[in-house]
């Protein structure tokens, strides 16, 4: 019996030892110029997260030949999460202290991947905790209860990286490879959005909206020192599919194609290496422009902020 479980024992371990090997190779096979961008040399990495996130809604346009103007914003959510990565592969957890005490009751899932060729963001929300203002010219201004609207929206955003070798998204945003030196690239972008938004009013609207956009940009990491980088980076993509309807009570309204409309998605990061210790912020914004004001004209931004602390080890 005794001789059985050492037999398991050790093959258990020659298994493990296997696994590490192939996920260690992997995880430091690469394309890369090491000059520029190197891969951490440890296998465990530990991070908190502070993550905040908002949306805000503007529509204008001209209801029976009057010119209007409304914003709403939806409730502030902020969460924090735990994170654990072992050569690349990681597992993590979220917790919303509002939604636990009953005070959030919209609903959101996000989910990234930055790849060093390629990478995504997408962000699904459910708000139903809008507050704003409502204003026709020659009326004074009306503010709005925060349940006047429930929102749905689908940003997804995904970007191809040219100066791969040189040049590391992960480095700003997952911190699974560090920036060495200066180096940009020029990227190729494609956003999807899809909305739809309905009113509570007795004058219920209903606006549904599905968009698809494709361009280019550019990202820069600026290593000033050693440890420290600074990213920007701005995706612009033109729409080329629009398919939006609009209804405010039985009347229709048209919200033809006006050029140009886009999707502009812009990162920003700032981060600290000291040794086996990381920490810092990033950015993300999304701003979607549609419709002409002439007629009707809604801007959509969604933003989130991530603070962070992570140990190598």
């Amino acid at each position: 019996m005794l001789t059985s479980l050492l037999a398991l024992t050790v093959q258990a371990q020659s298994l493990l030892h296997r696994v590490d090997s192939m996920l260690t190779l992997r995880y430091h096979k690469g394309n890369i110029d090491t000059a520029y961008v190197v891969r951490p040399q440890t296998k465990w990495t530990i991070r908190a997260r502070l993550n905040l996130s908002g949306t805000n809604i503007k529509a204008e346009g001209v209801d029976n030949d009057r010119r209007f103007t409304s914003e709403m914003y939806a409730d502030s959510k902020m969460t924090v999460s735990l994170g654990v990565s072992y050569l690349g592969i990681s597992l993590s957890a979220s917790l919303n202290p509002a939604k636990l005490l009953g005070k959030y009751r919209d609903y959101e899932l996000t989910f990234n991947s930055y790849g060093r060729r390629f990478g995504f963001d997408f962000v699904y929300q459910d708000a139903r905790n809008f507050s704003g203002w409502y204003e026709i010219d020659g009326s004074d201004r009306v503010d709005l209860p925060s349940d006047a609207l429930n929102v749905k929206t689908l940003n997804a955003n995904a970007y191809y990286v040219f100066n791969s070798r040189r040049f590391s998204y992960p480095a700003a945003f997952s911190q699974n490879y560090i920036q060495r030196r200066s180096c940009g690239s020029v990227l190729l972008a494609a956003s999807v959005q899809g909305q739809q938004v309905t009113s509570k009013d007795e004058d219920e609207a209903n606006l549904k909206m599905t968009n698809i956009g494709i361009g280019a940009g550019y990202g820069y990491n600026f290593v000033p020192s050693k440890g420290w980088l600074l990213h920007i980076s701005a995706l612009p993509t033109f729409i080329v599919y629009s398919n939006t309807s609009a209804k405010i009570g039985d009347d229709n309204v048209p919200m033809k194609y006006h050029f140009p409309e886009v999707i502009i998605t812009g990162r920003g990061a700032v981060v600290r290496n000291a040794r086996a210790v990381f920490y810092g912020l990033s950015m993300n914004f999304n701003f979607t422009n549609i419709g002409n004001k002439d007629n009707l004209a809604v801007h959509n931004v969604k933003w989130y902020l991530r603070t962070f602390f992570g140990l190598r080890l």
